[in-house]
């Protein structure tokens, strides 16, 4: 074992690598009877897809658990009910996780369970063919909701054959396209140790934590073949206006923006710029079109944290005959952060609202193992954690302007709605 780095808060939170070249983060918390983790691996996720396998990363982690050489799929659940634990797969734009929960007394069972899914999936054909079944039965249901409908082409406009244009599902026609092989294949090339970040929080010491993980996964070698990613296309800013007519109660209308990524300068004023626009029922958003206008079913913007950049977006549900006010109210609202400077009083209410709600999505073990891991796998850092509230309390009103005017006055829009509404 080496350790590459350490970063400790009253000594409760290290990090280090293991030889076969997993990082290792453990953040030792004795108030409660209870080990949660975080495993993630960085190079996959949509980011790493072969267009023509979308959704490959979904598939898997929806199938991993499924058997192992020695175990079936019935024996796995059998095993984690029997410990009243929890383990499963997920994925991401950015990464893919596998994450487990389970007392104390029991992280060594389960971390040998997940040990032996992680080493050697079988992936029967019988439950890919199922779990194919049911990823194309929510690719058809989110073509039938309006809000998807709108996301889903505002993304495809924005990013064209960039891979943050695609769905996690991926493609009824991509999915059907993913064989086992390929599935062996994938988790072959992406799941190795040197890729793979694991993060643990709870009633377990740095020792515990270090010997239970080599004991487990140390002996795991890295294939001979580093990873590589494919060229991505270079996005430029291109607005341009989609409409889709169907039947419907009310018109949904979103404004995309291409953003930044999670380590560019902008990215914190951008995200303070979210929650001062669409964070709850005191966010400008709310109260303008809402509140004061009554031309809101629902209101909001998000900014979600990627490694390439993200997608800044306001939207709005409004009743049909509004469509075209409610339009120009939700453009008015981005234009006015270009023009007027927020106060004093505005920015500090939104600061102290994003403070607030990221102190407070750490009070669990599985939000902080999740918190650290993510970072890491971001190329941030668990130091990040530390960095974040002063990033957002430095901003001041004229980087708000700046940033809004260098990136949120030329809207895609995205619409569908019960009839097509012209200007």
């Amino acid at each position: 074992m080496k350790t590459s780095s350490l970063v400790s808060t009253a000594n409760f939170l290290h990090r280090l690598q293991l030889d076969n070249g997993i990082t290792l983060i453990v953040r030792e918390n004795p108030t409660a009877d209870l080990v949660s983790g975080r495993f993630f691996w960085k190079q996959t996720g949509t980011l790493w897809e072969n267009p023509e396998k979308a959704g490959i990363f979904h598939l898997l982690a929806s199938v991993i658990t499924k058997g192992t050489q020695t175990m079936s799929s019935l024996d796995i659940a059998e095993a984690i009910e029997s410990m009243g634990a929890s383990l499963g797969g997920d994925t991401a734009s950015d990464y893919f996780m596998m994450s487990l929960k389970t007392v104390s007394a029991d992280f060594e069972s389960i971390l040998n369970l997940l040990a032996e899914i992680l080493r050697s999936p079988t992936f029967p054909e019988e439950q890919i063919a199922l779990e194919k079944q049911l990823i194309c039965q929510s690719i058809r249901s989110q073509q039938e909701q309006p809000f998807n409908i709108a996301f889903n082409q505002l993304r495809e406009t924005m990013y064209g054959e960039h891979p943050y244009g695609r769905s996690i599902l991926g493609t009824e026609e991509t999915v059907c396209q993913v064989s086992r092989e390929d599935l062996q294949r994938c988790h072959y090339e992406h799941f190795r140790p040197d890729n793979l970040i694991i993060s643990l929080s709870g009633n377990i010491t740095r020792q515990q934590g270090v010997e239970l993980i080599e004991k487990t996964l140390g002996t795991w070698q890295n294939p001979s073949s580093p990873l590589t990613l494919s060229s991505l296309p270079i996005l430029r800013v291109s607005p341009r206006e989609i409409i889709t007519d169907q039947s419907s109660q009310q018109s949904i209308i979103m404004l995309g923006y291409l953003g930044v990524g999670v380590d560019h300068i902008d990215y914190p004023v951008l995200k303070l710029l979210s929650t001062y626009l669409g964070n709850g029922l005191s966010s400008r958003l709310f109260v303008e079109l809402r509140e004061k206008q009554g031309l809101a079913y629902d209101v909001s913007a998000f900014f979600p944290t990627r490694l390439q950049p993200s997608y800044f977006v306001t939207y709005i549900g409004t009743a049909p005959h509004n469509t075209n006010i409610a339009m120009e109210g939700l453009k008015k609202e981005t234009e006015r952060l270009c023009e007027i400077e927020l106060t004093s009083e505005e920015l500090q209410t939104a600061k102290n609202k994003l403070l607030g709600q990221y102190a407070l999505s750490k009070q669990t073990n599985a939000e902080v193992a999740h918190l650290y891991g993510w970072y890491e796998t971001l190329g941030l850092g668990i130091e990040f954690d530390q960095k974040f509230p002063d990033l957002i309390n430095n901003i001041s009103s004229e980087m708000v302007q700046k940033v809004a005017k260098d990136y949120l006055l030329s809207p895609y829009v995205s619409m569908v709605s019960p009839e097509i509404i012209t200007n």
